[in-house]
């Protein structure tokens, strides 16, 4: 089977969560998210690359307070852009080419299980692309002016997670059309699965999970830290070059 490139994007302002730091360096269970995040792939057999994308305003941080482990772990670093986009786009450029696949994914997505990305690249192998979806339970309500408006029907609607795979040349077909589907797009693209189903080629919907929670505000480390004891997650044997009392 093909191996795959993992981009895990850390290239986001994160100004939802408040404080002089990027919420990527956020720590629970004395790590910082994004090392959290590298970790659900570097051990894997299948994932022949983890790219970690960062933005400019964090690569020194990231280069000289953990570029030692990063290292270790077989981590490479590249700069992101403004736009989500641009970053996905620069750590496409870097991938592989023995890869055959290549998986986005969120940088603070933390509570994801291994037998969930499992799922999710034996589908893209399957299909050629593959993304973790979950039903929308809640009533969903328009407002506007602080005023709630028409209430939304939410049969169909789905809300998609990372890690989202898809085979190589089907993304960077996608991404080479970036601008031109982007045209053509009623909305901005969003997310890597938006951008490949108006390339043309169709996005397989894979089971998510409700735990796969992304963690946007403070209040959400909590809920992550509980969700994470919960969850069946492999031995990580490769956590870094130093003690994590030292992160």
């Amino acid at each position: 089977m093909s191996k795959m490139s993992v981009i895990v994007v850390a290239a986001g302002s994160g100004k939802r969560f408040g404080g002089n730091e990027n919420k990527i360096f956020a720590k629970i269970e004395n790590q910082p998210l994004f090392l959290k995040a590298v970790q659900l792939f570097v051990n894997r057999e299948d994932v022949c690359q983890t790219i970690l994308v960062v933005s400019p305003a964090d690569m020194p941080q990231m280069k000289t307070k953990f570029g030692g482990n990063l290292g270790f772990m077989g981590v490479e670093l590249v700069q992101g852009g403004e736009q989500r986009y641009q970053s996905v786009a620069n750590g496409l450029a870097k991938v592989k080419d023995e890869a055959g696949y290549v998986a986005v994914h969120d940088a603070v997505r933390i509570c994801v299980a291994a037998d969930w990305i499992d799922n999710v690249y034996a589908a893209a192998v399957k299909s050629g692309a593959a993304i973790p979806v979950i039903p929308v339970t809640s009533t969903l309500k328009r407002v506007e002016g602080g005023l709630v408006g028409a209430t939304v029907p939410r049969e169909g609607l789905y809300m998609a997670q990372t890690p989202q795979v898809f085979r190589k040349d089907v993304l960077k077909a996608a991404y080479d059309g970036f601008e031109e589907i982007q045209k053509r797009e009623s909305v901005p693209i969003t997310d890597d699965a938006q951008l490949v189903t108006a390339s043309g080629f169709p996005v397989t919907a894979v089971e998510g999970d409700a735990r796969n929670i992304k963690i946007t505000t403070r209040g959400d480390l909590t809920l992550a830290g509980a969700l994470l004891k919960a969850l069946p997650q492999k031995v990580i044997s490769r956590s870094g070059a130093f003690e994590e009392a030292k992160w």
